[in-house]
């Protein structure tokens, strides 16, 4: 334990920061879980996109992700639901 007091504020700081970030990155996974299995159903609509990539942006601006992590998780969900898509109309 922290015998500073301002070790002590450090550390309650720290807590709130983790329950933060842990919610962001809870939120940004079941996103994730969500569009994929939505894609792997064929059943990817505009809709579903955009709200993941909505997500996925926000994470990165909070700095849970990175930029470039939040750009490939986008691009790999798009790619995967034209190919569903692709393959659905044929």
């Amino acid at each position: 334990m922290a015998n500073i007091r301002s070790a002590e504020k450090q550390r309650r700081q720290a807590e709130k920061r983790k329950a933060r970030n842990r919610a962001t990155s809870t939120r940004l996974k079941t996103a994730l879980k969500k569009a994929k299995s939505t894609i792997a159903a064929g059943k990817a609509d505009v809709a579903v996109l955009s709200g993941t990539s909505s997500i996925i942006d926000k994470a990165a601006k909070k700095g849970v992700i990175k930029k470039n992590t939040a750009d490939r998780y986008k691009s790999r969900l798009a790619k995967a639901a034209k190919r569903s898509s692709t393959a659905s109309a044929k």
